[in-house]
């Protein structure tokens, strides 16, 4: 039996590869879809393969109150309705001293990560079924602090507090709200701030991670995408208002 038949998802940050992995599994449990990304072309890659007559894809900006409705709208006039909201867009920043941090990049990184699950949440609500659910990625990142992570780590633990928030207010509708946390990921986008640290440090950002993770290792896409899946689905039925930690013990 499939997980998440005839339900339908909405999938930010669709073109990254979490994001992409957990499009992949749910279209697998019976899902209809719409998947948002802010690059058209990286959209359109994605969906190469995709069954689209179950697939329906959005070019937005997930920070843009009309970029949001017009998403939204698609969700429901395709498909009737939405009954996952999986808030997955995301970018790093920059590590800087706290004197030196840009002022720029660090409000582009709320923008991106609390903004825009918050405008995913207050658009798409009001048109979810009951029973739905609501994930946003968080990270590792939202139970720990470092030196120079200003923007990354301020974000995500804002949005276990928007979770919260959200997972109080939806419980009387039977609309459940989890944040997943992964830890390092093996993909562009952890490598991205391995290289960072990288240069930076003159050590190896992966084995630096890695030896930070108890397992002593990356995820993998897939595994994260498996952790939502369980969140997105009826598996998951009574659990609302949590950080599922998907970060091979890292924030032990």
């Amino acid at each position: 039996m499939v997980l998440l038949d005839g339900k339908t998802a909405i999938v930010t940050g669709g073109a990254g590869s979490i994001g992409l992995a957990t499009a992949r599994l749910f279209l697998d449990e019976g899902a209809n879809l719409v998947l948002v990304d802010r690059d058209r072309a990286g959209l359109e890659r994605a969906a190469a393969g995709l069954p689209r007559e179950r697939v329906a894809l959005a070019a937005a900006d997930v920070t843009d109150s009309l970029s949001t409705k017009a998403y939204v709208k698609l969700a429901v006039e395709r498909f009737g309705g939405i009954d996952i909201l999986f808030s997955n867009a995301g970018v790093f920043g920059t590590v800087a001293p706290i004197a030196d941090y840009p002022l720029d990049i660090f409000d582009m990184v709320q923008a991106v990560h609390v903004r825009g699950a918050f405008l995913a949440a207050k658009h798409a609500v009001p048109h979810m079924r009951s029973g739905g659910s609501i994930v946003i990625t968080s990270s590792v990142a939202a139970t720990r602090g470092d030196p120079g992570v200003y923007a990354y780590i301020t974000a995500k633990h804002a949005q276990t507090g928007l979770m919260r928030c959200l997972a109080k207010e939806l419980a009387p509708r039977g609309i459940r709200v989890n944040t997943v946390n992964p830890g390092p990921v093996d993909n562009g986008f952890q490598l991205a701030v391995e290289q960072g640290l990288g240069a930076a440090t003159g050590m190896d950002g992966t084995a630096f991670f890695n030896a930070l993770i108890p397992m002593g290792r990356h995820a993998s896409p897939g595994e994260i995408a498996r952790a939502v899946l369980y969140l997105a689905s009826d598996q998951s039925s009574f659990v609302t208002g949590t950080m599922l930690m998907v970060d091979g013990g890292m924030s032990i």
